[in-house]
């Protein structure tokens, strides 16, 4: 891909982020299903993720391998703060437990802190790549 597409994708992949984590926010707010509201949150996150690794040109097919990566080249070098990958592993704990887990009971806490994750990555998403696309 050119430059000028690869731009295009990454911001796309941003967009794509934000409308997810609005649409956790509205679930949340309707307040009747906590389940729904921490998955669209952590899809925001991970959309968020895959936004920063259309950069590179690099994708995966498992969640897992894109958060890895994602931890490896960017939490630990302090591209983006260590506090954040501790967050994201957390937020991935708590999708993966009110997704798969019948006896998760999903709560209030747990959802708000999963949509302000989400808040926060995608913030510092966005500040990473103006700031990369600026310096271009």
């Amino acid at each position: 891909m050119n430059n000028e597409t690869i731009e295009s994708f990454t911001k796309y992949r941003l967009d794509k982020a934000k409308e997810t984590l609005q649409t956790a926010k509205k679930i949340f707010e309707d307040g009747k299903d906590f389940t729904s509201a921490n998955n669209r949150a952590y899809y925001a996150i991970f959309y968020a993720i895959r936004a920063v690794l259309a950069i590179e040109e690099i994708d995966f097919k498992r969640h897992k391998d894109v958060i890895a990566y994602f931890n490896k080249e960017y939490v630990n070098k302090e591209v983006f703060p260590k506090m954040i990958g501790k967050k994201i592993a957390q937020a991935q704990r708590i999708r993966d437990d009110s997704d798969y887990d019948d006896n998760y009971e999903p709560s209030f806490e747990k959802t708000e802190q999963q949509i302000k994750t989400a808040e926060e990555l995608i913030k510092l998403v966005e500040n990473y790549i103006d700031e990369y696309y600026t310096k271009q």
